[in-house]
């Protein structure tokens, strides 16, 4: 709302209110696809779930362990824990050996160990090739995080080894190191990846230079291999010491040679590339570009990758559903604070926003306490917030009588 001269500047209730709706909807988006009731633990590896990590019951120095929503307030409250965001296929670890005596509160049956789950230096608050903190008090560069799809780490912006693209937000990121890991994913990015925008210095602009004449060697010396393959009818390769590639994907790119459905060998065949440096970008649906023929199914397998052929694993798709979880749980459906401002005039909406925004200075006080210790605000911290609120209201509207009287 724009302010005469003279007239003090104000901000409609509306835009706070907004304002404060999409922050909301953000953490409905994280927390509303996993239960805040029950230990999931029962439900085996979960496809996708918000995990914590306790660096009070399992510090540095120990095992990695993960914890479910649900155990993060039950059975872990006013402990120090790291907020993980989301990771795909895990089981709660809560009360399991990894926590010496402590035992879960909600399922306490639990195996001595999860076999199936991967951890990463993220279970003790590490993040990046930086091995950093998030926030770190010693970092003074304003830098965002982004999570790659593969290992789920989060990286600093300035520690991808490329530039941000715009609405990154909307795009899928592989690390380099994940990259590398599964060559045949750089066949992919320079046909279907978002562009890469690289931040070259002198030295590494030469560097770039012998990686791509090496690049080349690699690609003449691949499909000498490859004829030799076709022509001999070979299923063993000798004698390619020189060649970057693993045995195994120099054999699968004979196979892929006689397969006019693979559209990774189309790919291949077309002779476009790319630097294989830096992290890659993703745009939206690029998952369902990939080839899904039996034999690169295989290699997506054998790489351990095989996730990317499902939609429903991504970030997006689990915000998503918690998103509508929330929507289907609010059966009111638009904010009643909302509708009832058409209802007031200027002067009840001015006294509405005073309070609203005292409300919400003292609500901010109150969970930067949580944040500077590190614990989770649990909905009976909520309940107490708003249980002073009404205290002091009632003092204020007693103390107006005795005034009046």
């Amino acid at each position: 709302m724009a302010a005469n001269d003279g007239e003090e500047a104000t901000v409609s209730l509306v835009d706070v209110l907004e304002e404060d709706e999409e922050l909301e909807n953000e953490a409905s988006a994280v927390l509303g696809g996993s239960d805040s009731e029950k230990c999931s633990y029962p439900e085996g590896y979960v496809k996708r779930q918000a995990l914590y990590a306790c660096n009070t019951c399992t510090p540095k120095g120990g095992e990695p362990a993960g914890i479910c929503l649900a155990c993060s307030y039950k059975c872990h409250e006013g402990h120090e824990l790291f907020e993980l965001y989301t990771k795909r296929n895990f089981r709660c670890d809560c009360g399991n050996d990894k926590f010496g005596e402590m035992e879960c509160k909600l399922f306490p049956d639990k195996e001595k160990v999860n076999l199936g789950n991967k951890y990463s230096h993220n279970f003790f608050g590490l993040y990046c090739t930086c091995d950093r903190p998030y926030p770190d008090p010693e970092d003074e560069v304003a830098d965002e995080m982004i999570q790659c799809i593969i290992c789920e780490d989060w990286l600093h912006g300035r520690h991808l080894g490329c530039l941000v693209p715009e609405c990154v937000e909307l795009q899928e990121m592989i690390c380099e190191s994940c990259m590398n890991k599964s060559l045949f994913l750089w066949t992919y990015a320079a046909h279907i990846a978002v562009p890469p925008i690289l931040k070259v210095s002198k030295a590494a602009a030469e560097e770039s230079k012998v990686e791509v004449e090496h690049d080349e060697e690699e690609n003449k010396c691949e499909k000498e291999v490859n004829k030799s393959l076709v022509e001999d009818k070979q299923t063993e390769v000798n004698g390619t010491a020189g060649c970057k590639r693993k045995h195994q994907e120099l054999e699968a790119s004979s196979v892929e040679g006689s397969r006019p459905d693979c559209r990774l060998e189309e790919m291949k065949a077309s002779g476009k590339s790319r630097a294989q440096h830096g992290a890659v970008f993703w745009p939206a649906s690029w998952r369902t570009k990939l080839c899904s023929c039996s034999f690169c199914k295989d290699i997506f397998m054998n790489a351990g990758v095989a996730f990317l052929f499902d939609d429903t694993d991504t970030v997006l798709a689990y915000e998503n559903k918690g998103k509508t979880s929330e929507q289907a749980g609010g059966a009111e459906g638009r904010d009643p604070l909302m509708s009832a401002l058409n209802n007031l005039n200027r002067v009840q909406q001015l006294e509405i926003i005073h309070e609203y925004n005292d409300m919400k200075t003292e609500l901010k006080d109150y969970l930067q306490r949580f944040a500077a210790e590190g614990k989770v605000v649990t909905p009976e911290d909520i309940r107490h917030f708003f249980e002073q609120q009404q205290t002091r209201k009632r003092r204020r509207a007693n103390a107006g009588q005795y005034y009046c009287s």
